[in-house]
């Protein structure tokens, strides 16, 4: 358990900290729907959903990236892993 700040500062950063903490879980949440919508697409075999989901999916996971939310190397193997799946359909 966390000790309450005492310092105006450290009261502060454990605002901060308290705010980003639910801005970077929302953005982990949107990114792994748009990967999850994939990932269905691909189960069911259907190549073209699987395509159209996929270009949506870039541009989040490189946002995620870029907001520090997912790794960027992370960012580019999920996004080569699913290219790969979606080519082998």
């Amino acid at each position: 358990m966390a000790c309450m700040a005492t310092h105006k500062s450290a009261v502060k950063r454990n605002r901060q900290n308290a705010r980003r903490r639910r801005v970077n879980g929302a953005w982990r949440t949107r990114v792994r729907t748009f990967v999850k919508a994939v990932e269905n697409a691909i189960a069911v075999g259907d190549k073209a959903a699987a395509s159209m989901a996929f270009k949506a999916t870039e541009p989040e996971l490189a946002r995620g990236a870029r907001l520090g939310v997912v790794h960027k190397n992370a960012t580019r193997r999920k996004l080569s892993r699913l290219s790969a799946r979606i080519r082998l359909m």
